[in-house]
């Protein structure tokens, strides 16, 4: 029997072949017959949908499917259907399957390595995609033969939406992947550069010595890349100059951008968004099922859906909008409601040129049907950057007419309406309002309510922080460290207000929390923004000496002393004069940093004790500020061969850290134990703490002590006789210390100190063997890099001593394997089920991270490293 063919199933068939996949693999693919691949292919259109049309699969489908693959990894697509009952299109089911297989796997084809987490990856969305195959296409089309498309359409049109599926769908298709970076809540454009650097996950990448851009052109210049900045009409100016500065460097990064104007670059092709037509219907179902789990479309309400589409002009927000009253309207009533709203509240005609009114209309019908705290809350969380979470809503929009109270329930409610979206990860919940909902809330402010809303969300910013600072030396730190992260869009709009309006807030904000680089702020963005404080005349001296006194530690530990010295001496000087005790013990700290860096010892062993006794002397110091300095006294010593004493100062720091759950200090005082260890030749000691360190810090992604346990972990190791291990860690610290500053804090002793264990695992393995361990390292993500330091078993064998496969990810392995037993790219394709394309991107980052000219030499790479003849 033929079997049926629906047009979602049609669509996929169409695109796996436009990627350059056989019909034997889309057949595997699909869990269909090459004969009706064939025949789909045949169609030049979709053809007519056959089979009923069930809802939004449930919400059960995806653990139902990650239970199956987790216990039967090898399960084929029309397996897991027939183990779950799926009767829905096998296309769907096929994307839900690859999809909860790449969680699983960890797979990121190749591409650059983001931080786990929402940034740098393609947005989530909970309700079903519908319609614009005919868009799909054509951006497909597009973005396969130009290097820029800028999607343009009035607000709430779906150009976010569409973008976001179109990720999905030439992931694939792009051998380094799709990265997607969503710009609304960027409030400064001078920022964006690094925003784009940052959400590609390339932190470990940084060259703060250099402008992001710079850095960002230099790890993609080779790559194929699709990277889409979703919001740009807002920092329009900034992200065009970005956008031309990236394509004239590079000739594979193609860009997705999303805007209400164009870009107006040379090359430029845009792709106009239109409300939905026929589709809007479906999208009414669809929307309609979610909120009304069962709802169908027949012959007794689909004239009534037929006219809410049509009074809504097709706007999928605004159908959106619509549905969500269907938790206490029929859709007659909806519709009866909503033409009476339309004609009460729209001074517009019904001209399809202004299409935004007819939004504009459903937001305000949407407002009108909120109760009054609702409205309120609507209105007063437009003033957040990037979401919020329940706390910071109660904190900054609560007051007599809006009781904290009543917050959660409006929260909820908002939700139900569909005005705010809800997210939720590691069990915090955080919530999110479009950009289009998020300024008509904005419009409904006067001027004096968002002046004073604007005091309250700094106040609050300043009180996170504040609470972060008091609490960071505890058990919560890792809790602290993702509240800071997640929001730092919200601290860099506060930041802008502080300068504004109280120099004073903006210098406790940024000067602190002298730890942000381990929650997510660069070193780079972290002195813009202390040299913006420090450009204000009304600074309060203290204040100023706090912030000095912090840029200084940035600076010293970057390794720009120069920099740093004249900073440091006036940082000093102020705190003196004002009598401040925590800024002078700070500043002396950071005095007594620069001399040792520099070689200094006497001089700076004097300042860092003064250092540690003035904090000592303070009755309700922070433990951190004490214990850093201790870990600096720890450092000297270990280098004046004193290790007794360097042990001593690590162990108290050890024990102080342990006793309250504290990791991120803690993970310091270990490196430093291991560093007592290599100094002592107790190398299989020194291996083992590295690596302890390294494993505490891998939440933080801390960009100062990453580097330095990489390094004593690669001298550990040398030491040890593993060389090429050695070499591999030294290669890949180099890179991470790069992204920081100077190689170990620019410091000559600590250079001969690292030259000593290169030129001992130099001599073991030969220029050669080292040199391409060396680049091996250097070519490794952050995921890659952090298991094979920590020689964790992955998928394709044990991480061993070579080095060899341990640099590549889980694909590529997979890849390398069909390379060394001789298959074509083509063959490698249809056995992956993946396309030619992704193959061939495949195959040159394997080449390129493992230092082979041609294809035939993997085979004897991967034969040594099995052999153990490349081991040191």
């Amino acid at each position: 029997m033929e079997e049926l063919l629906n047009a979602s199933e049609w669509g996929e068939i169409t695109r796996l072949r436009a990627d350059g996949m056989s019909i034997k693999g889309i057949a595997a693919h699909l869990g269909m017959s090459r004969n009706t691949v064939r025949r789909a292919l045949t169609f030049d259109v979709p053809p007519p949908d056959h089979r009923p049309r069930a809802g939004s699969a449930s919400d059960t489908d995806a653990p139902r499917i990650r239970a199956l693959l987790t216990a039967e990894p090898g399960l084929t697509v029309p397996e897991i259907g027939e183990r779950i009952g799926w009767s829905r299109s096998r296309a769907t089911l096929a994307r839900r399957v690859a999809h909860e297989r790449d969680l699983l796997t960890g797979d990121d084809d190749g591409g650059p390595a983001p931080r786990p987490g929402p940034t740098g990856s393609v947005p989530r969305f909970a309700t079903e995609f519908v319609g614009r195959s005919a868009e799909l296409r054509e951006l497909r089309d597009l973005l396969g033969s130009h290097r820029l498309v800028t999607l343009t359409g009035v607000g709430g049109v779906g150009k976010t939406r569409l973008a976001a599926q179109t990720a999905v769908e030439l992931n694939r298709a792009f051998a380094d992947g799709v990265r997607v970076v969503e710009l609304a809540s960027l409030r400064n454009p001078a920022l964006l550069p690094q925003a784009v650097f940052d959400n590609l996950g390339l932190g470990h990448r940084d060259r703060p010595d250099r402008s992001a851009v710079d850095t960002l052109v230099e790890h993609v210049r080779t790559r194929h890349l699709l990277i889409v900045l979703d919001n740009c009409e807002h920092v329009l100016e900034a992200a065009a100059r970005f956008v031309d500065d990236v394509l004239r460097a590079t000739s594979r990064v193609h860009f997705l951008a999303t805007s209400r104007e164009v870009l107006n670059l040379p090359g430029e092709r845009i792709s106009v968004l239109r409300p939905l037509s026929g589709d809007a219907v479906e999208l009414f179902e669809s929307r309609a099922r979610d909120i009304v789990p069962g709802f169908a479309i027949d012959e007794s309400n689909r004239e009534a859906v037929r006219r809410v589409c049509e009074r809504l002009d097709g706007l999928p927000l605004a159908i959106e909008l619509a549905c969500a009253r269907l938790r206490v309207l029929s859709v007659q009533e909806l519709a009866d409601r909503l033409t009476d709203g339309v004609d009460l509240l729209s001074s517009r005609g019904r001209g399809a040129a202004d299409r935004h009114g007819s939004l504009q209309t459903a937001m305000a019908w949407s407002y009108e049907l909120c109760t009054r705290p609702q409205q309120l809350l609507w209105a007063r969380v437009s003033i957040f950057a990037g979401g919020f979470d329940i706390r910071a809503a109660e904190s900054v929009c609560a007051d007599r007419a809006l009781p904290a109270a009543e917050v959660l329930d409006c929260l909820y409610d908002l939700v139900g309406k569909s005005v705010l979206q809800r997210e939720e990860s590691r069990g915090q919940v955080r919530f999110r309002i479009l950009e289009t909902i998020r300024e008509f809330g904005h419009g409904l402010l006067t001027d004096e309510e968002s002046e004073r809303l604007h005091e309250r969300h700094l106040g609050w910013a300043s009180g996170l922080v504040a609470e972060s600072v008091r609490t960071w030396f505890s058990g919560g730190q890792f809790a602290i460290s993702e509240r800071l992260r997640a929001n730092l869009a919200n601290v860099r709009k506060a930041l802008e207000t502080a300068l504004a309006v109280s120099s004073d807030a903006a210098a406790a904000l940024v000067s602190a929390p002298w730890f942000l680089w381990a929650c997510g702020l660069s070193a780079r963005e972290h002195a813009m923004w202390l040299g913006k404080v420090l450009e204000r005349e009304d600074l309060d001296p203290g204040r100023r000496a706090a912030v000095l006194g912090t840029l200084g530690l940035v600076r010293t530990m970057q390794g720009y002393q120069a920099a740093a010295d004249p900073v440091v001496a006036e940082a000093l000087e102020l705190a003196r004069r004002a009598g401040d005790r925590p800024a002078t013990a700070f500043a002396l700290d950071a005095q007594g940093l620069g001399l040792f860096f520099g070689g200094d010892h006497g001089p700076a062993h004097e300042l860092l004790t003064r250092s540690l006794a003035c904090y000592e002397s303070l009755p309700d110091v922070r433990e951190d500020l004490p214990c850093a300095v201790r870990v600096h006294l720890g450092l000297l010593l270990c280098f004046d061969g004193r290790t007794a004493e360097a042990a001593r100062y690590f162990d108290d720091v050890r024990g102080r850290c342990e006793q309250v759950g504290e990791r991120w200090m803690l993970s310091y005082a270990v490196v430093g134990q291991g560093l007592v260890a290599v100094v002592e030749e107790r190398f299989a000691d020194a291996v083992a703490l590295a690596r302890e360190s390294l494993a505490l810090k891998r939440d933080f992604e801390d960009a100062v002590g990453t580097p330095l346990a990489m390094d004593v972990l690669g001298w550990a190791e040398a030491g040890a006789g593993s060389a090429t291990r050695s070499a591999t860690l030294i290669g890949a610290a180099s890179v991470l210390w790069r992204a920081f500053g100077q190689q170990l804090y620019g410091s000559a002793q600590w250079m001969a100190r690292r030259e000593r264990f290169v030129l001992r695992a130099r001599s073991e393995l030969g220029n050669a063997a080292f040199d391409a361990a060396v680049r091996r390292g250097a070519a490794m993500t952050m995921t890659e890099l952090m298991d094979f330091a920590l020689d964790r078993q992955v998928a394709g064998g044990p991480v061993g001593d070579d080095g060899v496969t341990a640099v590549l990810s889980r694909r590529e392995r997979e890849v390398a394997g069909h390379l060394a037993a001789g298959r074509t790219n083509r063959e490698i394709a249809e056995v992956l089920v993946v396309s030619h394309r992704t193959v061939e991107g495949h195959v040159e980052h394997i080449l390129r991270k493992l230092n082979l000219r041609n294809r035939n030499q993997v085979a004897v790479a991967l034969l040594q490293a099995g052999t153990g003849a490349t081991r040191s």
